[in-house]
C-alpha cells in the first residue's frame, strides 16, 4: 500500500512527440497522496540526482538516510508534480522524514496558491 510520503521506485513515460522538459525513466519519485481512496493512479514528485536543478524554484534537496532510502543528495521537484498509473512504481523503496515532509507542504501550498 502506497502511504504519502513515501519514496517510491518508479517508470515515468517518456513525453508524447519525443524529448521535453518532463522527468522520464526509472527514478525515485515522492508519493503526495496515499491509498484513502482506490484509485488506479498516484501523485507524485519526480526527484533527481542532479544537483544544479536546484537552480529553479520550487525544489529542495533531501540528504540520502536509511530512512528514505535514497542512495545520494536529491532534488525533490515540486515543479514536475505528475500524475502516474499505479502499475508504474516498481517498489516503495523509504519514508520521508518528518522535517523534509513538512518542507515540502508548505513548498506545495506556496506553489499552488492554497
Amino acid at each position: 500500500m502506497i502511504q504519502r510520503n513515501d519514496l517510491l521506485f518508479v517508470e515515468l513515460p517518456p513525453p508524447l512527440g519525443g524529448a521535453g522538459r518532463e522527468q522520464t525513466g526509472r527514478r525515485p519519485a515522492i508519493a503526495v497522496q496515499d491509498e484513502l481512496t482506490p484509485l488506479p493512479t498516484v501523485l507524485v514528485l519526480p526527484v533527481t540526482s542532479q544537483l544544479e536543478a536546484r537552480r529553479f524554484p520550487f525544489t529542495l534537496r533531501v540528504e540520502p538516510t536509511t530512512e528514505n532510502g535514497l542512495t545520494m543528495p536529491s532534488i525533490v521537484l515540486l515543479f514536475q508534480m505528475q500524475v502516474i498509473d499505479k502499475r508504474r512504481v516498481v517498489r516503495v523503496i523509504g519514508k520521508l522524514e518528518p522535517e523534509y515532509a513538512d518542507q515540502l507542504d508548505v513548498m506545495m501550498r506556496r506553489m499552488l496558491k492554497l
